[in-house]
């Protein structure tokens, strides 16, 4: 009796896959079976941006799966080493490309701390806020305003892979809960060390320190200077962008948010 094939859409990399009687291909979680007749589109596919987990961790089902080459950061190797191999071979080719020679003494070794290096400038997706907390948000009876201004920020530029760098200040108007203060620096380090956009890495900072401690208001300003402007392109070497995100009180009410920018520009 002939084996009836089936098409069926793997969710977890957005590939058609031919399996046998519906099973799962490469020990990966079961597949979702749809005929074509049922006009599946993989816009309705949700796709992360942040991981749900860290690739250090192992989720179960997953223990077999390979690195996805797309934005569904769920799928990633058991740990960041396993990735470097692949990345390697990419920043050689990379190399190659450009006419270089990636066997010549000084390049011999350039692919593999290449990659080591890129892993370093986006080890914010292996972080959740969670993590990083642990536990340092205490109770305090106080509504007075809390500033930690000028935090060193290093990221990405998303769209030429070059650096942007800057200063990172926040705010936030308690409401029985406050947060350790070197926290605010690492939820500036979680979301920087990502390839970013210097408007979303503002907002994301925001609402990260809103659902830790849920406080009054939060009012975040990020001031950069983007390699991508400097390097190439314009050239401007003197430009500066400057970003803000005002949330509940500070938006609300010009007085705390003009009393909070009046704290960050003081010298």
């Amino acid at each position: 009796m002939p084996v009836t094939k089936e098409l069926t859409l793997d969710l977890q990399d957005g590939n058609e896959v031919m399996t046998s009687n519906g099973e799962n291909c490469n020990n990966r979680r079961p597949a979702v079976t749809r005929t074509l007749s049922e006009n599946y589109e993989l816009k309705d596919v949700e796709v992360p941006g942040t991981p749900k987990t860290p690739r250090t961790s192992a989720t179960p089902g997953h223990e077999n799966c390979t690195f996805h080459h797309d934005l569904e950061l769920d799928h990633r190797p058991p740990t960041r080493e396993a990735m470097l191999p692949e990345m390697s071979r990419s920043y050689k080719l990379l190399l190659a490309s450009l006419g270089e020679n990636p066997e010549r003494q000084g390049l011999l070794k350039t692919p593999e701390r290449a990659a080591k290096a890129m892993l370093f400038f986006t080890k914010g997706y292996d972080q959740t806020v969670e993590e990083v907390l642990n536990g340092a948000v205490f109770d305090e009876d106080t509504d007075e305003m809390v500033v930690v201004k000028d935090i060193e920020m290093f990221s990405m530029c998303e769209h030429h892979l070059v650096p942007f760098y800057g200063k990172v200040s926040i705010g936030y108007l308690p409401r029985g809960k406050i947060l350790g203060l070197s926290k605010l620096a690492r939820i500036v380090e979680i979301y920087s060390r990502r390839l970013q956009v210097q408007e979303r890495l503002t907002k994301q900072i925001a609402v990260a320190v809103t659902k830790a401690v849920q406080p009054a208001g939060v009012a975040v300003v990020v001031e950069g200077i983007h390699m991508c402007m400097v390097m190439r392109g314009v050239q401007k070497i003197n430009s500066k962008t400057v970003t803000s995100t005002m949330l509940g009180v500070f938006r609300d009410d010009s007085k705390t948010r003009e009393e909070f920018l009046n704290l960050v520009h003081s010298k």
